[in-house]
């Protein structure tokens, strides 16, 4: 194959890859913020303990003095077992979905994936592309 030639999708999980690239590369970037937490506020995700998980996001990140992290919510993401959940988006890294939160889990994460780019992937539900586990 030429070097010009693109790679050809054989699959939906290639083009799900793709995807998942052109998202890290760009979506961050293009407000000025390299970190993005967003907490997952469907009604599954209300019911289970969803608006707690968001104060103490904001409470971590007042705390570390970090104005540079933006922080949002959205819908349901279809994982109503693993509510509470959220989603860390390091600019340049595959997004980590994060599941069953509590106050201890999610101030975790906010400061050692969020804060220091370390993620806990003995806490994710999934990376990425990848499935959930």
């Amino acid at each position: 194959m030429a070097a010009s030639e693109p790679k050809k999708i054989k699959s939906l999980s290639d083009l799900q890859q793709i995807k998942d690239k052109v998202l890290t590369q760009t979506a961050l970037r293009e407000d000025g913020y390299k970190v993005c937490v967003t907490v997952h506020m469907g009604t599954c995700g209300i019911s289970a303990g969803a608006r707690d998980i968001l104060s103490v996001v904001m409470d971590e990140l007042a705390a570390a003095n970090r104005r540079d992290i933006r922080v949002t919510t959205s819908g349901c993401v279809g994982v109503c077992a693993q509510e509470p959940v959220m989603t860390v988006e390091v600019l340049g890294t595959s997004p980590v979905l994060y599941g069953k939160l509590d106050a201890s889990k999610a101030a975790l994460i906010v400061r050692e994936h969020a804060v220091n780019g370390k993620p806990l992937p003995q806490l994710a539900l999934s990376s990425g592309s990848q499935e959930l586990r």
